[in-house]
């Protein structure tokens, strides 16, 4: 269920299959100083996790990494509670054409949640921009597509696809989408924009959470781009 991560912090896990091999997806749940909900790449609303969310508080907002990752069960959470806004990824729109969106996210995070995170868009690969996010009360980084992470609490079939994709044991996107960078200058200012932030911890979309020692991961993973 829902484990308390941080101060007014909370992730999710879920199985996810990719290719027949598990590969588990993260959702991030933060109490914004306002007292309502931001809920990151939301998992299947199952009743037991839609009355954990409400003993946390009223869910206000969700929002996705990208049009790829965080969007599947979106339209679930717009039926469960009254009032909450879905916000879309930039190309998410035309994906899910059966949902209306509330916002279009990008760079600047609204005012209504910037208090407490930063978000930035990681441009520059050829099909996906990719919304990271920055709780800054307990130095978070929370990431999508851009940051797996497998490491040795995996199944083994899921480690073996990690070390052949580059990221077992380090916080990087998979080889198919480092191949498919489009424009590698805006992709690594994007990158150099997430360094900026002065996080920890990080929260990868997919793999086992870094408490401690989250930038110097993130660097690394990334040295191929900066």
């Amino acid at each position: 269920m829902l484990r308390r991560t941080a101060d007014r912090l909370w992730t999710y896990e879920e199985p996810l299959r990719f290719m027949g091999v598990e590969m588990g997806r993260i959702m991030t749940v933060i109490r914004l100083s306002s007292g309502g909900l931001f809920v990151q790449s939301p998992a299947e609303l199952t009743p037991a996790l839609k009355a954990a969310l409400e003993e946390l508080g009223d869910v206000r907002f969700v929002a996705p990494a990208s049009k790829l990752h965080g969007h599947l069960y979106m339209e679930q959470y717009r039926e469960a509670f009254p009032g909450v806004e879905l916000l879309a990824a930039p190309g998410l729109g035309v994906r899910r054409p059966d949902l209306t969106f509330d916002g279009l996210l990008g760079d600047v995070p609204d005012p209504r949640w910037a208090t407490d995170i930063d978000q930035a868009a990681v441009v520059g690969h050829r099909w996906l921009t990719e919304i990271a996010y920055f709780h800054r009360p307990s130095r978070t980084l929370i990431l999508g597509d851009v940051g797996f992470h497998i490491g040795p609490s995996s199944p083994l079939k899921t480690r073996l696809l990690a070390r052949i994709a580059g990221i077992y044991g380090r916080v990087r996107p998979p080889l198919d989408l480092r191949l498919t960078i489009k424009n590698e200058r805006a992709f690594r200012r994007s990158i150099r924009d997430v360094l900026a932030w002065d996080f920890d911890r990080v929260i990868p979309g997919h793999g086992e959470i870094i408490e401690t020692g989250g930038k110097r991961a993130v660097s690394d993973g990334f040295e191929w781009v900066l």
